[in-house]
């Protein structure tokens, strides 16, 4: 199984989709999705709340045959395939403001409280791939996030039993790590890499696309 994430900062075009394609995945955990996007061969399943104007905080598109599910938090979409729950998730950025998506004052108390939502659904899930823009590097640096966001992540990713392969790999800023993730069962012999979201060296997004190889062990 391939899986792949990208945060497509509500942009799309010919070149978006020769991307996606290209990169030949079987379901796609995408984030910032504009209303457009479609591309052949592949189900996509939007979540239900705008993020912007024709623009949605998530969606699973997959190549197999998928059921979508209720959205798990409003910045999250979820599908089934087969007998994985896929989820999609936007997680807080460090000047996300406070209000109906993400509750509480400080930084780390919006990430506490949109995980502990997203945990009361991902926990019923018996196979589970969990991705999308955390905003948060999983180790060295943190400048998106927080530590202690960064903390709650972790803590949820120790009890769904979930690894993140795509944990060291580069941000498109030199020098940090990704912020964009892929989370698959432990135990899973994942392989992951970046894709350059750029094409004719012009930049699609100002995230890269981030790609899981996944055999389950």
């Amino acid at each position: 199984m391939r899986i792949g994430t990208w945060n497509l900062a509500g942009r799309w075009s010919d070149d978006h989709r020769r991307l996606l394609l290209e990169a030949d995945c079987d379901v796609w955990l995408l984030t910032e999705v504009n209303e457009r996007t479609s591309f052949p061969g592949f189900a996509v399943h939007l979540s239900a709340a705008p993020m912007a104007p024709r623009r949605r905080w998530a969606a699973v598109a997959s190549r197999l045959p998928m059921a979508s599910s209720p959205d798990p938090h409003p910045a999250s979409a979820a599908a089934q395939v087969g007998a994985t729950t896929y989820v999609s998730s936007v997680l807080p950025w460090r000047n996300a403001r406070s209000g109906p998506v993400w509750v509480g004052e400080r930084h780390a108390d919006k990430t506490q409280t949109a995980v502990d939502d997203l945990l009361l659904r991902l926990r019923a899930a018996p196979s589970l791939v969990w991705g999308g823009d955390w905003n948060h590097a999983l180790t060295g640096k943190e400048y998106a996030g927080s530590k202690a966001g960064r903390a709650s992540i972790t803590a949820a990713l120790d009890e769904l039993g979930l690894v993140v392969p795509t944990s060291d790999l580069p941000h498109a800023i030199e020098g940090l790590l990704s912020i964009d993730h892929v989370a698959v069962p432990a135990g899973s012999d994942a392989v992951a890499r970046r894709v350059v979201a750029e094409c004719d060296g012009k930049r699609l997004s100002d995230h890269d696309a981030y790609v899981v190889d996944t055999l389950e062990a």
